[in-house]
């Protein structure tokens, strides 16, 4: 008797902590499904079962996953839930079909389909008032039109009025007062760099507003939109790369500065930007980062793997001397052209580009790099394309229509000359000059275009 005591009371905290979901599903009979969880960017399984004939199952999650979640069946549907401190009960037809959605139980998923389901409504008519403003705004026989264009402006702002109300009624300590608001703003910065320019400042402010500290992003399924995203519309609205780099800097400083008391947030954080940053060929700013990382004036508490990674990195950088490359037997060389290495081609500048057969950006560049290339021969540039395929016969249905020099070892993201270069993405361009110089780390073709119109004319 005394045992089972014990054991019960070994066991009550656990049933204490934790919530169930109960799901019915119509058109989900007898599936697997899964709820996965969030932690930073990474994704885990919570817990998993099989609806049973009639698509009812039962989930549990504890107070260590309380955030944002979502359900998956084997079908590939998924359904967004949060995960709070209370039991959740749902009713549908299936994961895709939110219109049909009912929450029995659970207050902050009644809050969020609320939303879910109206804001994107409201936004489809508010673009439809843009669209009249703009044009109201441009045609000239519409100018003056005054009390029309007092209309559009009016319903602008309740449509605008009526997102906010919402929000602005939920409880101060709910977590969807917290979340809506982020995840309205990550998902409109598409829109507005294309279509918006007059809120491009304000939304850029909102999103260097961002507390990358808080903790309930960690759980929220945010973290990596919330940079990406960042970058991503500094990128695509700030303009000539030079506004763009300069603004990404910015951004850097203040999110660098935001973590400089949280080193375990600071490493995560940081690295996540240089990867995108690298990934999306903004190397003026990966760089500055980098520099700026393992600079006396930061926080000094880099984790040994980051530090050891950006110091590589930095031996790359503009101005460094590149690791030559040695031509393997598996080499394609043009008419007239030969040298056992990079170092040992006859020519004032070097482009060596990363690409591969399987990279769809690679497959669309290279025709127009080809194109090019004529171009680039009558100003002394050579062209040397490093392959990461990874067999002989994706190598020449890849490499062998192409004028330039191509070679490959076969060894994929593992080559010698990927690690030297720092290579994190593809395709990946850098300009070297006769004694492999490092002149220009370069964004895509357009960006080699522009460099040697600027350098050559």
């Amino acid at each position: 008797m005394k045992s089972t005591i014990l054991l019960l009371l070994v066991f009550l905290p656990c049933f204490a902590l934790s919530q169930s979901l109960q799901g019915k599903f119509s058109e989900l009979s007898h599936q697997p499904v899964k709820l996965v969880g969030f932690n930073h960017f990474e994704t885990y399984v919570i817990d998993s079962t099989t609806t049973d004939a009639r698509g009812k199952f039962i989930l549990n999650f504890s107070s260590k996953d309380h955030g944002m979640a979502y359900l998956k069946s084997t079908a590939g549907q998924s359904l967004t839930l949060a995960l709070q401190n209370s039991d959740v009960i749902i009713e549908g037809k299936g994961f895709k079909d939110i219109e049909d959605l009912i929450v029995e139980k659970g207050q902050e998923n009644r809050w969020f389909y609320t939303y879910a389901k109206s804001h994107p409504k409201r936004e489809q008519v508010l673009s439809a008032w843009r669209y009249l403003k703009k044009k109201y705004k441009e045609e000239e026989q519409l100018q003056s039109h005054i009390t029309a264009k007092k209309a559009i402006d009016l319903e602008i702002a309740l449509l605008k009025a009526e997102d906010g109300q919402f929000i602005a009624a939920l409880p101060d300590d709910s977590y969807m007062k917290w979340y809506l608001p982020l995840r309205s703003l990550l998902s409109s910065v598409g829109n507005i760099a294309q279509n918006v320019p007059e809120r491009i400042s304000e939304t850029l402010q909102q999103l260097r507003a961002i507390d990358y500290s808080e903790e309930k992003l960690d759980k929220s399924g945010l973290f990596n939109d919330a940079i990406f995203n960042h970058i991503w519309f500094i990128e695509n609205s700030s303009g000539a790369l030079e506004q763009v780099f300069k603004d990404l800097n910015l951004s850097i400083d203040i999110i660098a500065g935001q973590l400089k008391n949280d080193d375990e947030r600071f490493n995560l954080v940081m690295e996540k930007m240089f990867e995108i940053l690298e990934q999306r060929s903004l190397f003026t700013s990966s760089e500055y980062l980098a520099e700026k990382l393992l600079s006396s004036d930061s926080c000094g508490c880099l984790n040994p793997q980051l530090q050891k990674k950006l110091e590589r990195y930095g031996k790359m950088a503009k101005g460094k001397i590149a690791p030559d490359i040695r031509f393997t037997e598996y080499t394609y060389f043009p008419d007239g052209v030969y040298a056992k290495s990079l170092e040992g081609l006859d020519a004032e500048f070097k482009l060596v580009v990363f690409a591969a057969g399987w990279c769809p950006h690679c497959v669309e560049a290279m025709p127009e790099l080809s194109g090019y290339y004529p171009e680039l021969k009558k100003k002394n540039i050579e062209v040397v394309l490093v392959s990461l395929d990874d067999n002989p016969e994706d190598f020449a249905r890849f490499a062998a229509p192409l004028p330039f020099i191509s070679t490959t070892d076969y060894q994929k993201w593992s080559g010698q000359a990927v690690a030297d270069y720092q290579v994190y993405s593809t395709p990946s361009y850098f300009m070297l000059d006769k004694d492999l110089k490092i002149i220009q780390k370069l964004k895509d073709v357009e960006h080699l275009k522009a460099w040697v119109e600027w350098n050559f004319n």
